[in-house]
């Protein structure tokens, strides 16, 4: 970020109160849209929402149900929000409620593919309008 953008942006951080919509989207832009040609079977990708805690749990869970549930156990309420599972020239969208996000509980989004979750990961922070809290692992 240069000069003009942190301008910018303590420009904005002192105007003061904001309105807030009580809904707001969320949007995710991922940049991996599987280009390659490899098919889902071979080297497919999905992304998964669940607790931090629950991360390790719900991949292994997911291995068990296999390429056919998009290695996501079937009903595993520890999912908070997922894709299916995709392959090469293949992309998939996730679309969910907030509802289920708790303020201060540390999340993060995964791809559950078998030996997937170790490395494709990042954490996912839901807090609530005008909060500068980041949760805690």
């Amino acid at each position: 970020m240069n000069i003009r953008g942190y301008e910018v942006t303590t420009a904005l951080l002192f105007l003061g109160h904001v309105a807030v919509a009580e809904v707001c989207p969320l949007i995710i832009y991922a940049t991996d849209d599987m280009r390659g040609k490899l098919p889902v079977k071979i080297m497919g990708h999905n992304w998964v929402l669940a607790k931090t805690t629950n991360v390790a749990a719900v991949a292994n869970a997911g291995m068990g149900a296999g390429l056919a549930n998009s290695f996501q156990q079937p009903g595993d309420k520890r999912i908070i929000a997922s894709t299916k599972i995709v392959g090469g020239g293949e992309n998939a969208v996730v679309q969910f409620s907030t509802a289920r996000l708790e303020r201060g509980v540390s999340y993060s989004y995964f791809c559950s593919a078998p030996g997937h979750f170790s490395i494709m990961k990042g954490r996912f922070v839901f807090n609530a309008a005008g909060s500068s809290s980041v949760a805690q692992r």
